[in-house]
């Protein structure tokens, strides 16, 4: 059984997210989303107000300034995933070696006889 390194698997997962996030961002944003279904459903959707982000760049499941919609969504997608996965190895970076400072005066004492 031939082993796998972590730097392998972690570079495979964040191309497949990208790849999923670029392509199937297109398709899976055809139906509303829960708040606007429910909205639909229930018949207030016309009550909608404007938002704060609205103006954003990456407003409304596309990109701005991107006038090819399937280019507009994918792009959308990919950097929507990069913002996560920048966030999520950020804290995932700070939260380890916060964990490796908390254990080295623990090992220190251990060793020492304290």
């Amino acid at each position: 059984m031939s082993k796998v390194s972590t730097r392998a698997l972690v570079v495979t997962g964040l191309l497949v997210a990208l790849l999923l996030a670029g392509v199937v961002s297109f398709y899976a944003s055809r139906s509303p989303d829960g708040l606007n279904r429910v909205a639909e459903d229930k018949g207030f959707s016309g009550t909608q107000t404007r938002h704060a982000s609205d103006g954003s760049p990456l407003a409304g499941y596309g990109t701005a300034g991107v006038a090819d919609q399937r280019l507009s969504r994918g792009l959308a997608g990919v950097l929507g995933c990069v913002v996560v996965l920048t966030l999520a190895g950020g804290l995932t970076y700070v939260v380890r070696r916060r964990g490796t400072a908390d254990e080295r005066p623990r090992q220190h004492a251990e060793h020492s006889g304290a």
